[in-house]
Formats: C-alpha cells, sequence, structure tokens
C-alpha cells in the first residue's frame, strides 16, 4: 500500500521524491513504491465571492451589506488575468489529487505543506473540498534537506492535532473575507461611486497606511530650531592635537553640550582663548560588543533594502522563499531570532561545512550559549539560518539574500568584538567656568565578527595622556546645529514596527529588548512575517502610499482616507495588535475560532452601519469625475484618477486605460497629462516638439495609442513630422 503526499510547491515535491530516490515523474505526481508525491501550487482555492452564494450580490448597493454567508464555501481559484473563468492549472491539479486519493493501493496521505497557519489551511482546504475519508498525517518541517525530509517521515503526527492551527488559519481568512467584502464594498459605493478607483479596506492595510501617515504629519509639524556647542583642539606637550566639547550640568542634571544661547559660548569662548587645560579625569574601559542576533524575516527584508538600492521587502520574501525551496536555507516565515535547542548538533555540522574555505576560518568556534540557543526566544520555527548544502549556481539576487543569511549566522560563532573606551575631562585653568570640556576615544582591540562583513571602524583615536598632564587650548569653535526633522519610513523602519505594533522600537544599532522579543513572541503585531511585505506592496498597488527612493509617504488618496474614513477602529494599532494576538492565541489552542469570529462578525455589521450613515464631505475630496473626453472602445467618459485616466465603464469590463508613470512617455522625456489625453481623445493623436534622439538631435513627433488585437493590450505608436 501506498501514501499520498501534498506539497505546498512542485519544487518542495521535487525536494521529497529526490530525498527518496524517486525519479518517476507523471502529470502532476511522482510515483515511488511508497510514497505518489504530489503539489498544490500555493492556494487551490478560494473562499466564494459575494455573488456565489447570492446573485443579486453582483451589483453594489449599500441596502445589501452587511452580507455574511451562514457557512464559509470554497471554490477552485480564479484566473490570475480573467476573474471570471477558473484557473485551469488549479483545477486540473485538483482532479489528480482527487484520483491520486482515490486510488485502491492508497491507504493515507500526508500533507506536507509548510508548518504554518497559512501552509496548513492550504492543505486542509483541499481535504475538506474533496471531502475524502482517508486518514491524514502531517509531517513538519523547518527545511527540506534530504537528510530532514527522511527524519520527518519517522515522526508524523495525525492531521487532527493540527486542528488549532487550522482554526487559526480560517479563522484569518475568514475575518478578512468578512471585512474586505463588506468595508471594500461599501466604502466604494458611499464614497467613490462611478469612480476608476476601489476603495480598498482591510485590517492589516489601514494600519499600515496610518503609521506612515503618522510619520509624514510629524514631519510636516516638525519646527526647526538651532543649538550650539564650543569645541576646542587641545595640544599636548608632544604637540599631538585631541578634540573635546564643551559641556555644563542642564536644568535637568545632566552633562549637556547643547545651548540654546550663542552669546553665552561666545563669552566662554574669549575667557578661555589662550589658556590651558588640565586632564581632571581619565576613564578608560574595556567594552564588547556582541554579534547581531540571528535574522527573523522581517530582520532580514530591513537589512537587506536598507542596502541594496531597488529592492523591497516583497522581494526580499519570494528571493529568500527560492533559496528555501531549494534547500540552501531554512524556512524564512519566521518572527524567532534564536534557534531551538534540540538544533545544536545539526547546526554544528552545517557551520562545520560552511566554514571550510573562509579566510577566518581558524576564528569559527561551535558555541551553544543562549543568545544562539533559547527555546523560550522561538515561536513556532526558529530563525533563518543556512543548511548544510552549499549552493551553486546563484542569480545576483540570490546571492545577496544567501550572502546575509550565511553571513550572519557565521558571525555567531566568532570571537566577540571588542574595544576599549576612553574619556577624557579636561578643565580650563586660571578661569571660573561652570563646565568642563569631554573628550572621547575608541580603538578596536578585537576586530571579531566584523571581519565577516568588513565593517569599518571610524575609531576616534585619542594621545596617550596621563591625568593632571597640561593641555594647550589650541583652537576654540562655535558650531551651530540644526535639529532635524523625523525621517520618512523607510521598509525596514516600517516592518519593524509592524512587528511590534510600536512596542519598545528601537533605532537601528540598538539591542532588541526583551519587552520587544516578548512582544514579536506573543503575536501582538500588525500582521504576520508572511503577509507584511505583501501588505506593503499592497498600500504601493492601491495608490495609498508611495515610494520616494528607499522612503515611504502617503499619497493624496491615502491621506484622505485617515482623515475621513469613519470605522477610526481599523487605523488603531492597539486594535490590530489584539486581533493578530488573538489568532495567534487561537493557534496556541487559547482561545476559540468561534468566539474571534462573532467578534468580527459584530464589528464588521457596526463598521457597515458607520459608513451608510456618514455625512462627512469625504466623497467630495475623491478625484474629480469630469469627463476628460469620450473612450474610443466603448463611448463612455474617460475620467481621471489618481494614477491614471481610463473609462468610466472599467466595472463592466472597459480596460481603456493610460497610466500617468506611462514609462514609454517618461522615456522619451515627456509626461502623461490632462490636456495631453483631452488632445489624444479628440484627435486621435498627440504632437509633441523638442524630442531628443539618442544621437542629441531633436525631432518633432506624432504619438497614437493603438490596441494590439492580438494580445488585447493597447501601445503608443511614433509617426516623425516632416520639418519640411
Amino acid at each position: 500500500m501506498k501514501k499520498v503526499i501534498i506539497a505546498e510547491k512542485p519544487s518542495v515535491a521535487k525536494n521529497i521524491a529526490d530525498a527518496f530516490g524517486i525519479r518517476s515523474r507523471q502529470d502532476g505526481y511522482f510515483e515511488g513504491e511508497e510514497y505518489l508525491i504530489t503539489w498544490a501550487f500555493g492556494h487551490l482555492l478560494q473562499l466564494y465571492d459575494a455573488k456565489d452564494y447570492d446573485e443579486n450580490m453582483k451589483s453594489w448597493r449599500l441596502e445589501k451589506f452587511p452580507f455574511i454567508p451562514e457557512t464559509f464555501k470554497y471554490k477552485v481559484k480564479s484566473d490570475g488575468k480573467n476573474k471570471a473563468i477558473v484557473d485551469q492549472g488549479a483545477q486540473k491539479q485538483i482532479k489528480t489529487i482527487k484520483s491520486l486519493i482515490a486510488r485502491e493501493d492508497v491507504e493515507a496521505i500526508i500533507s506536507a505543506t509548510d508548518y504554518d497557519r497559512e501552509g496548513q489551511v492550504i492543505a486542509d482546504e483541499i481535504f475538506l473540498y474533496l471531502k475524502q475519508g482517508k486518514p491524514i498525517y502531517r509531517i513538519l518541517l523547518n527545511e527540506w534537506t534530504p537528510e530532514e525530509v527522511k527524519k520527518g517521515m519517522q515522526q508524523l503526527r495525525p492531521n487532527e492535532e493540527m486542528q488549532s492551527l487550522q482554526d487559526a488559519g480560517m479563522g484569518r481568512q475568514w475575518a478578512d473575507w468578512m471585512i474586505g467584502i463588506n468595508l471594500t464594498s461599501v466604502a466604494t459605493v458611499k464614497y467613490a461611486s462611478g469612480e476608476k478607483k476601489l476603495l480598498n479596506i482591510g485590517r492589516v492595510l489601514l494600519p499600515t497606511l496610518k503609521i506612515v501617515y503618522d510619520r509624514d504629519k510629524e514631519i510636516e509639524s516638525f519646527k526647526s530650531s538651532t543649538y550650539h556647542k564650543l569645541v576646542a583642539d587641545f595640544r599636548t606637550s608632544k604637540n599631538e592635537v585631541f578634540e573635546g566639547t564643551y559641556h555644563e550640568t542642564n536644568a535637568e542634571g545632566k552633562l549637556s553640550e547643547k545651548f540654546e544661547d550663542k552669546v553665552v559660548l561666545e563669552n566662554i569662548e574669549a575667557l578661555i582663548k589662550g589658556k590651558q587645560g588640565r586632564i581632571i579625569e581619565k576613564q578608560v574601559e574595556m567594552k564588547k560588543e556582541y554579534a547581531p542576533l540571528l535574522f527573523n524575516l522581517s530582520n532580514l527584508q530591513g537589512y537587506v533594502t536598507s542596502k541594496y538600492k531597488g529592492w523591497t521587502s516583497d522581494k526580499v520574501l519570494k528571493v529568500a522563499q527560492s533559496l528555501y525551496e531549494k534547500k540552501y536555507i531554512t524556512y524564512p516565515r519566521t518572527g524567532s531570532m534564536a534557534l531551538e535547542e534540540s538544533l545544536k548538533d545539526r547546526t554544528k555540522k552545517v557551520l562545520d561545512t560552511l566554514k571550510v574555505g573562509l579566510p577566518y576560518e581558524n576564528q569559527i568556534k561551535f558555541a551553544t550559549h543562549k543568545r544562539i540557543f533559547d527555546n523560550a526566544k522561538v515561536e513556532s520555527h526558529s530563525a533563518i539560518v543556512p543548511t548544510y548544502i552549499k549552493p551553486k549556481n546563484l542569480s545576483a539576487d540570490e546571492s545577496i539574500v544567501y550572502e546575509a543569511v550565511k553571513n550572519r549566522f557565521i558571525m555567531q560563532f566568532m570571537p566577540i568584538a571588542e574595544y576599549e573606551e576612553t574619556k577624557l575631562t579636561t578643565k580650563i585653568e586660571e578661569v571660573n567656568l561652570k563646565g568642563v570640556f569631554i573628550s572621547k576615544g575608541k580603538v578596536q582591540l578585537v576586530e571579531g565578527w566584523k571581519i565577516v562583513e568588513k565593517i569599518d571602524n571610524k575609531d576616534t583615536v585619542l594621545p596617550q595622556i596621563i591625568e593632571n598632564e597640561i593641555v594647550d587650548v589650541a583652537k576654540l569653535a562655535i558650531h551651530a546645529i540644526t535639529r532635524k526633522p523625523p525621517k520618512l519610513h523607510t521598509e525596514k523602519t516600517l516592518l519593524k514596527i509592524m512587528e511590534t505594533c510600536g512596542k519598545a522600537f528601537k533605532e537601528e544599532g540598538e539591542e532588541t529588548s526583551e519587552e520587544m522579543m516578548a512582544s514579536i513572541l506573543s503575536g501582538f503585531s500588525i500582521g504576520t512575517p508572511a503577509t507584511r511585505a505583501e501588505t506593503i506592496k499592497k498600500l504601493k498597488d492601491t495608490g495609498y502610499i508611495m515610494a520616494k527612493g528607499k522612503s515611504l509617504t502617503c499619497t493624496d488618496l491615502g491621506r484622505k482616507l485617515v482623515e475621513n474614513f469613519p470605522v477610526k477602529e481599523l487605523f488603531d494599532l492597539e486594535y490590530t495588535g489584539r486581533l493578530e494576538k488573538t489568532l495567534s492565541d487561537i493557534e496556541k489552542g487559547k482561545f476559540q475560532k468561534e468566539m474571534f469570529l462573532d467578534m468580527i462578525k459584530k464589528f464588521t455589521t457596526e463598521a457597515v452601519e458607520i459608513i451608510k450613515q456618514d455625512t462627512s464631505q469625504f466623497g467630495g475630496t475623491m478625484p474629480s469625475r469630469e469627463s476628460v473626453g469620450t473612450c474610443p472602445l466603448c463611448g463612455n467618459s474617460i475620467i481621471e484618477t489618481e494614477r491614471a485616466f481610463g473609462c468610466s465603464n472599467w466595472k463592466s469590463g472597459c480596460k481603456y486605460t493610460i497610466w500617468k508613470n506611462d514609462k514609454y512617455i517618461a522615456s522619451i522625456g515627456k509626461s502623461v497629462t490632462r490636456r495631453m489625453v483631452e488632445l489624444l481623445l479628440e484627435n486621435g493623436k498627440v504632437g509633441f516638439r523638442n524630442l531628443k534622439s539618442k544621437k542629441g538631435t531633436t525631432y518633432a513627433a506624432y504619438l497614437k495609442y493603438v490596441k494590439d488585437e492580438k494580445t488585447g493590450y493597447f501601445n503608443w505608436q511614433m509617426e516623425f513630422i516632416d520639418k519640411a
């Protein structure tokens, strides 16, 4: 008798087949003596749309909402390009899985999807949809290397033991359906009726938007101010020079170098010019600097997006997922920054494999301390680390992510970086001053883990000097320092706030606090490691935020939504954090799915009523509905939206659209304007002068926007204007 193994993706199915030496590949599965190995393509199924439950829901009218089905049902997912038809590949694979399970020589099924709530649901959806009755088991793995696959097959668990994981996954799905379908529909009808614009409302989307909005407002309301500081160059008897900054005790009883009144420092400058100072105190302290903790997904995304141009958190996740499926790294969708203590032997094997040939190989020593191995700091999945399989032929993008993961792993087993920190306190002789000059220097003694990524040390080295030594005041300068506003959020800072709902958030370079770690592990967050990148991408795609280099800022539409949308709980980080914490508790068996869904039903019903009763002028803040011209395809009006000029008949399927960020128009040095579109629609073409060729010559041309009948897409065609 055989068992059917269902993997999440074809690549994972192949990894399992390779582990057992199965080479016989059929149409949609591998067949061996013991196992039939098939796969999904992520989700093969999706929840019913509202219109699947009730045909009357095809048209959106306020009185039809809230719409909450008594029982949530699943169907084969829709085609990616045409939502009106079924995805043929998914339908075929469902039939393949069904036929394999139904075979008389099959006695049981093994679910081999990712070990998280989304992976659990991907398989469980299929089992519920097919209504099959054979025993189901679960393999729970963090990596797909042959060694781990074989070990996992010896430690199968009954799938019913995963009920709480399924409850959390389906609870999340159904909650997001209720909130998303109802509030998106009602908000779009109420505030954007007739626009070619969907007001996308989501449980995770809006609080993330609010984080970006709050930082934008903080920057706008920032009032610039200036303080001053007095800096002296001191010269020793050996003609060595070092710098010191003047400090006085402030109103809070702390030493400070910041002076609002420049005159105070000018008077001190005049008083001490040409004088001498005495070193009244010299403090030398040996300090240790530990390697940064292992990566979880958010930290890996933050590291790569801040270091490399053009990367987004979504791209980092996709590349990491690819490395995971190729068996080069462990499961990437994790919030943990430590490893389970049971992984010590496996980790030593990986380290012994990867360190061979490295220029600092003799400095790498295996260790088992709590910064690396700590069960208390692992939730579901350990941190992201390499496997024992050395990669070959990585793409440039894969190399960036793999090297980041590998280097962070190697750092844990390198010597601790050590440095000597010196602090000199200099008092000016012969004058009565309240304050003193303070100088700080740092000398790296042991480079340690920093050698792995060649981290530059910009140390300030102080001269060898002793207490009570006399030094000359060689030079004085007063510096004006303008206080800078906070910086726009980047994907790195946004991910960190999402990860902890802003709890105990610290800037780059500071050690992760216990409070912050507890917040991450408890699940009190916005979204999950698996969904945060997708949320940021969706905010961009919906036109709520936009990128400025590596920074993120709200669009006008995003601002208007935050300021006018009446369901304020959806912008509240605490509220969203509690919902995510509840899902985490369901996953741990501490909370019931039914109670959670009752909460969501009540919230959705009340939120729909709030939107219906809203009398604000939100609708007036949407883009103008004034016609730009007539659609050449269907004769309806072309209207301007936040991101494009498009047909007002879009709901019925007309796809005529001219995007404002059109790459072709940008490539010829022009931009899509309202006047340009008006002329194009009126005359069938629009003229441009002073266009530059690659050779640097100027020319004039007409542009036409022509539909390719084969592809259905529109393309620009150029017609040169004869100067003669």
